[in-house]
């Protein structure tokens, strides 16, 4: 099943993640091999964050967000996540 991911960036994103970027594209990057992320990355403006992943469950892809550096960290700080259908 595919999920949408739509978050929120706190104020000074561009600096706040740079002690962390690095662990946190490792992770992305995992996600990516193992078939459960399909694409994530910031708004231009780096003010939101968007994802589509495939995963079993809705479960599986906020555990995920949890575990990220960028949320323990405080660099993501508000996400939804939304069962999607693609129609093409």
């Amino acid at each position: 099943m595919r999920f949408v991911l739509w978050g929120t960036y706190c104020s000074n994103a561009l600096e706040a993640r740079t002690p962390y970027r690095e662990q946190h594209l490792a992770g992305l990057r995992r996600q990516k091999e193992e078939g459960i992320l399909i694409t994530l990355g910031p708004t231009e403006t780096t003010s939101h964050v968007f994802g589509i992943y495939e995963a079993e469950t809705k479960l599986q892809v906020e555990e995920l967000i949890k575990n990220d550096i960028y949320w323990l960290q405080g660099i993501w700080t508000a996400f939804e996540i939304y069962p999607w259908i693609q129609a093409l």
